[in-house]
């Protein structure tokens, strides 16, 4: 976009059930083909069998997986002078959440032999104690930007 104005955010509605923006974003993120209901019975269910294995409340439960899963660094490519570098940059707020849900629906996807909300409420367990798949994704992400320190000096801000 040149000039001109940015685009402005539309405010997201809570969810009905916990009255939560970020659980409302993660049944838009489970969507698939506009089925809202189905994705909102899902992260309902997982929401509840979540709560009954952390023994605490299903939204703090779903913060603290979020919190977790969250990347600091990740690296974008940056082309300087006709090479390729991958330099290591902070991730912007919003982008951590989706970048977190993004993972753990996809880790969630991946384990079988479940209902769904089984499994997204197993993904979420294992984010609230700090493993599991989407744990793993951002240890090689922070890994990689590690790798990487020798180019941040090409990241503009």
């Amino acid at each position: 976009m040149r000039g001109g104005s940015r685009y402005k955010k539309h405010p997201l509605t809570p969810d009905p059930v916990w009255n939560s923006a970020l659980v409302a974003q993660l049944t838009n993120h489970l969507m698939l083909d506009g089925k809202k209901v189905v994705a909102q019975k899902i992260v309902e269910n997982a929401l509840n069998q979540l709560s009954q294995m952390t023994k605490k409340p299903p939204v703090e439960s779903l913060e603290t997986a979020i919190k977790n899963v969250s990347p600091l660094l990740e690296v974008r490519s940056r082309r300087i002078g006709g090479a390729n570098y991958q330099v290591p940059m902070e991730v912007r707020p919003e982008r951590k959440v989706t970048l977190s849900f993004r993972w753990l629906l996809a880790a969630a996807r991946g384990r079988k032999g479940m209902p769904m909300e089984a499994r997204l409420a197993q993904e979420l367990a294992d984010a609230f104690q700090g493993q599991g798949a989407a744990m793993k994704k951002r240890e090689d992400l922070h890994k990689m930007a590690e790798a990487n320190r020798a180019f941040a000096h090409f990241a503009r801000f």
